[in-house]
């Protein structure tokens, strides 16, 4: 197998109404989670998966279990238990320009794993470690949990890539920048947005944030722009890439994942640098196009496609 994430996944319960939930009668339900997002993607990029986590031995749990061993993620290392429920957001649209998630995710089954949740026979079967910010906000034994596993993928050799994906609502700032910084320096590839690089060093240029990341060990760093594209830096090359044509956002949820999926998948197929990154901004885009957090993940042919109709105009050089 090639990626391995660790991570919780959810039901979002979203109303079907726009305005304050008080008022909604009726919900539509659909699985997210932010390393599962990405598996996904990359599953549709012929990247095969595996998923370390946690859900309760309940309904909503066997739901996310169906639905992520469906999408083609090996789930072997993934455990039910009968003592914490599965994680629950409720996404709530006030008004059409403005949404507010609400978690319900403390004490769920996946705040509670531990070391013991971390297999090292299973995690040799891989080659690469895709980790995020938001596992080791979830709780102290989620965040011991997700370093062990660092600890193990680097005994055995495994690349380890970063997404920081800030999430402020489970943590302090100072908490959160600490452990941050310390995850950067355990990586190879980091993967930051210009806002989490500005939290993480006060800067705001990317080339800077993207030197920073460099100075504390990383060997490629990756600065998503949103529609700008993406600056990327390694020790031979540094540029820009942008997705091969303007396309029209329907749901901005889930392009980060998309992002980090056309990376991943680029780099293990042996692409340049900034063919990895081009990807990268392509899937990433292509998920903006359909509502919801995975529906939207490209496949090969999807990206190629997009590849192909490239408008040069648009490319920053």
């Amino acid at each position: 197998m090639d990626v391995l994430s660790i991570g919780e996944t959810m039901v979002v319960f979203s109303p079907n109404e726009v305005g304050p939930m008080r008022y909604a009668h009726s919900f539509t339900s659909h699985i997210a989670g932010a390393e599962t997002n990405t598996l996904i993607g990359l599953e549709k990029l012929d990247i095969k998966t595996g998923w370390i986590s946690q859900l309760g031995n309940d309904e909503l749990g066997h739901k996310i279990l169906s639905f992520v061993r469906g999408e083609g993620i090996n789930v072997d290392a993934v455990q039910l238990i009968e003592d914490a429920p599965t994680g629950i957001f409720l996404k709530e649209k006030v008004r059409q320009d403005q949404t507010r998630v609400h978690y319900y995710r403390k004490g769920s089954a996946a705040s509670l794993m531990t070391n013991s949740n971390i297999d090292k026979d299973y995690i040799a079967k891989f080659k690469y470690l895709y980790v995020t910010g938001i596992t080791p906000a979830l709780s102290e034994s989620c965040k011991e949990t997700t370093f062990h596993l660092i600890s193990i993928a680097k005994q055995l050799n495994l690349k380890i890539i970063f997404d920081p994906n800030l999430r402020l609502k489970l943590w302090s700032e100072d908490e959160a920048r600490e452990t941050l910084l310390k995850m950067i320096s355990l990586s190879d590839i980091v993967l930051p947005g210009i806002s989490e690089g500005e939290f993480l060093f006060n800067e705001k240029s990317e080339e800077k944030i993207a030197q920073n990341i460099i100075e504390h060990g990383a060997s490629t760093v990756v600065v998503k722009l949103g529609s700008k594209g993406a600056y990327y830096h390694n020790e031979n090359y540094a540029g820009y890439a942008t997705a091969s044509k303007k396309i029209e956002v329907v749901d901005p949820v889930g392009a980060g994942d998309g992002f980090a999926a056309g990376f991943i998948a680029g780099y293990i197929d042996g692409l340049s640098i900034h063919e990895a990154v081009e990807q990268a901004c392509n899937a990433g885009a292509l998920v903006t196009t359909v509502k919801g957090d995975v529906e939207g993940l490209p496949s090969k042919e999807e990206i190629e496609k997009m590849k192909n109709t490239k408008i040069t105009d648009d490319v920053i050089r």
